[in-house]
């Protein structure tokens, strides 16, 4: 009875948190009480995730060390040099069972036929798969991430004389992948603005919105892959990423979006369990690209609602310091034809400098962490402005 009171108070704590202080000034459509149900939902859909990801992660490594799906690693330079900084740093790991990602979209198949079975009950009204909410999310996670499986299956055996699919074919997919999301929001939503509040309001681009949102999609899609060169790094940012942006999901009242958004983090804690130093397992590319093109969609469903814009800079703003710091050594090394830095991304330099890995890991959460403070800060500035 104690423990049911307990959870139900600390429901009740968390809706009157999200609900009546971060989002006060806008009108609800659903009552305190339903709106318990709700988070009720939520919360259990995502502690079934993790218990599940939970469970399956130690077979499933066990079964990629079965099948020899280890590491392989870089042996090439974003420059286009041997990388032996690098094949030195990290000639430990190579080995290590990875293709992580694997099992992240598996458990959130298992999730969505969850949803459809609860529904077929009349336990649940909705699905995890709704067009207003969710179409387009999954989409972007499903499609990057299965080519990204394949990738990752071309590393491990590899094949050919890049151990993965040539960056051509990659690019062929992304386009279409990031063309189709593109067309989506501006075709089927009539969206052709980019909302830059509290500093602006919508700037209308017409049809130059697609183009520019394709770009951004390409641009930023390796910016999660980029920054995943360390035990525990890319994973712990994301889960603090995707908790801001199930706060504003919740608070905007998409909980089928909020439900969706819960599992991942919930997969992404399990998967925590055994990527932190010293890690048993690696996502690898798939689960990278899969969580970007989920985020990139979210980011343009958002920015169409509230204008998430700014306070998304804000939370990724580490990935964007990884990334412009390769795009700088590559600048760099074609402009003066020597490197910038011994080794990049930043976070290599880093180790690459003597520290110590957990060292890096624990206080780019710590950072991450301020960053979403501050965010949602701004979300709640924009709201109540």
């Amino acid at each position: 009875m104690t423990d049911k009171c307990n959870f139900w108070s600390t429901s009740v704590f968390l809706t009157i948190i999200v609900q009546c202080v971060l989002f006060r000034p806008l009108r609800f459509t659903l009552s305190l009480s339903d709106m318990l149900v709700k988070l009720n939902q939520i919360i259990l859909f995502s502690l079934f995730a993790f218990f599940l990801a939970w469970a399956l992660y130690p077979l499933y490594i066990r079964f990629l060390k079965y099948i020899h799906a280890g590491k392989q690693i870089r042996e090439d330079a974003v420059t286009g040099e041997k990388s032996a900084i690098f094949s030195k740093m990290h000639s430990h790991k190579s080995g290590t069972p990875t293709m992580g990602g694997w099992l992240f979209l598996l458990v959130m198949w298992i999730m969505i036929g969850i949803s459809y079975f609860l529904q077929y009950k009349g336990i649940i009204n909705n699905t995890l798969v709704s067009r207003q909410e969710t179409y387009v999310l999954l989409f972007g996670f499903f499609s990057l991430g299965l080519l990204w499986l394949l990738d990752d299956f071309f590393n491990i055996r590899g094949r050919g004389t890049i151990k993965w699919l040539s960056a051509k074919a990659k690019m062929v997919w992304m386009i279409i992948v990031a063309w189709f999301i593109s067309r989506w929001f501006y075709s089927k939503l009539g969206v052709d603005f980019i909302n830059f509040r509290p500093f602006a309001w919508q700037i209308h681009l017409w049809i130059f919105y697609p183009i520019i949102t394709f770009f951004i999609t390409i641009s930023i899609v390796n910016a999660i892959n980029i920054t995943d060169g360390l035990d525990g790094l890319a994973g712990g940012l994301m889960t603090i990423i995707l908790f801001v942006l199930w706060i504003v999901t919740f608070g905007y009242q998409t909980y089928i979006a909020t439900t969706v958004i819960a599992i991942l983090i919930a997969v992404l804690v399990a998967f925590m369990f055994f990527n932190i130093n010293p890690a048993k397992i690696f996502m690898w590319d798939s689960w990278a690209f899969a969580l970007w093109g989920f985020l990139a969609s979210l980011l343009y469903i958002l920015n169409m609602r509230m204008g998430i814009i700014i306070p998304f800079i804000i939370i990724f703003l580490l990935f964007i310091i990884d990334i412009f710091s390769v795009l700088l050594q590559i600048i760099w090394k074609k402009r003066f034809h020597r490197k910038l830095f011994a080794i990049s991304p930043l976070h290599h330099l880093f180790e690459y400098k003597g520290m110590p890995e957990p060292t890096i890991v624990m206080k780019a959460w710590m950072l991450q962490g301020i960053l979403a403070a501050i965010a949602i800060i701004a979300v709640f500035y924009q709201i109540s402005g």
